[in-house]
C-alpha cells in the first residue's frame, strides 16, 4: 500500500488523512473508534478494512476525526465529525470517485449512521461493531445502503444479539457476520475481517 498524507478541509478545520489513490470510480473511506478512547486511523481493525478495499482495486482514505493526531478542532459528540466525513465524500469525489463506500468501525460505524441520509455521495455502508450498547442507535431507520455488519461474539459493546434485534428496522436484507470469540477489538481476529469483507465485494456473501 501507497498511502501518502493529505490534509482536507472540513468547515473550519483541517482534517489529516491517508488516501491510496487506485485507478478506477471505487473508493471507500473508514472510519475509526472513540477519540476520547483512544481511536484514531491507525486503529488495527480501521487497517485492516483498507488492506480488504486496497486488495480488491479500491481507492482508500482512511482520517482522524476533528480533534485526533495531526486534525485540527475539537471533539464534537458527533456532530463536526458528520462534516468530517463529509469533507472526505466531497475529497474522493474530487478525485472521480463515483462509487464510495463507507466504512465504520465502532464510534466510526456511529457517526457514518448518524449522516447517512446527508451523505449522498455515499453508495453503501458496512459496519465494524456497531456500539449499540454504548451510544443511541434508535434514530437509525430503514436504509437499503446499510449492506454488511459485522460482530464479534463476545462483543458487550456491541452485542450481536442486540444488533440483530436491530437489523429489521435498518435493512433486513443486510449481512450479519458474526466472529467467534472476537470481543470489541479483534486481537487476533482481524484476518476474519478481512475474510468477510473480501467476499462481500466479491459478491459471495
Amino acid at each position: 500500500m501507497k498511502e501518502e498524507r493529505v490534509f482536507i478541509q472540513a468547515g473550519e478545520v483541517k482534517i489529516e488523512g491517508l488516501v491510496d489513490n487506485a485507478p478506477g470510480e471505487k473508493a471507500v473511506i473508514v472510519t475509526h473508534p472513540h477519540p476520547l478512547y483512544g481511536g484514531d486511523m491507525s486503529n488495527n481493525v480501521v487497517e485492516t478494512v483498507v488492506q480488504a478495499y486496497r486488495q480488491k482495486g479500491y481507492t482508500t482514505f482512511r482520517f482522524n476525526f476533528r480533534g485526533v493526531g495531526q486534525s485540527e478542532g475539537n471533539y464534537d459528540e458527533g456532530i463536526g465529525e458528520q462534516e468530517d466525513v463529509l469533507a472526505g465524500l466531497s475529497y474522493l469525489d474530487g478525485l472521480g470517485k463515483s462509487s464510495i463506500d463507507l466504512a465504520g468501525y465502532s464510534f466510526g460505524a456511529w457517526v457514518n449512521a448518524l449522516g447517512l441520509k446527508g451523505f449522498d455521495h455515499a453508495k453503501r455502508m458496512i459496519m465494524v461493531s456497531p456500539p449499540v450498547n454504548f451510544i443511541d442507535f434508535s434514530f437509525l431507520g430503514y436504509n437499503a445502503r446499510i449492506q454488511l455488519v459485522i460482530a464479534g461474539s463476545e462483543d458487550d459493546i456491541g452485542p450481536p444479539g442486540m444488533i440483530k434485534g436491530m437489523l429489521q428496522a435498518w435493512n433486513p436484507e443486510v449481512h450479519f457476520n458474526i466472529i467467534q470469540g472476537a470481543d470489541h477489538f479483534y486481537g487476533g481476529k482481524t484476518d476474519e475481517i478481512k475474510k468477510i469483507i473480501r467476499n462481500f465485494l466479491d459478491g459471495k456473501e
